[in-house]
């Protein structure tokens, strides 16, 4: 079962991830600045007005983001699965 992370406020997408089969853990924007906050996701999913809403333009890390702004909760799942493939 993937683990994926979904911002908070993102409801429809949590319940459409969780009865697709996925493991999903809500976060707000706070819990990204811990530097191992990403171990242990397969992808993380949010939203934001700008480029760098997440803090996140000098890390590195190897998880997969998913903007969800604009998206259905199925097309989030498709991206995910792309790029957990």
């Amino acid at each position: 079962m993937k683990n994926i992370a979904v911002q908070k406020g993102l409801t429809h997408v949590i319940n459409y991830l969780k009865s697709a089969g996925y493991r999903v853990f809500e976060f707000d924007t706070s819990q990204k600045n811990r530097s191992d906050f990403f171990d242990g996701f397969d992808a993380v999913v949010f939203t934001g007005l700008n480029n760098n809403v997440m803090g996140i333009q000098n890390t590195r890390v190897n998880v997969p983001f998913i903007e969800a702004s604009g998206k259905t909760p199925e097309e989030i799942k498709e991206a995910i699965e792309c790029t957990l493939h």
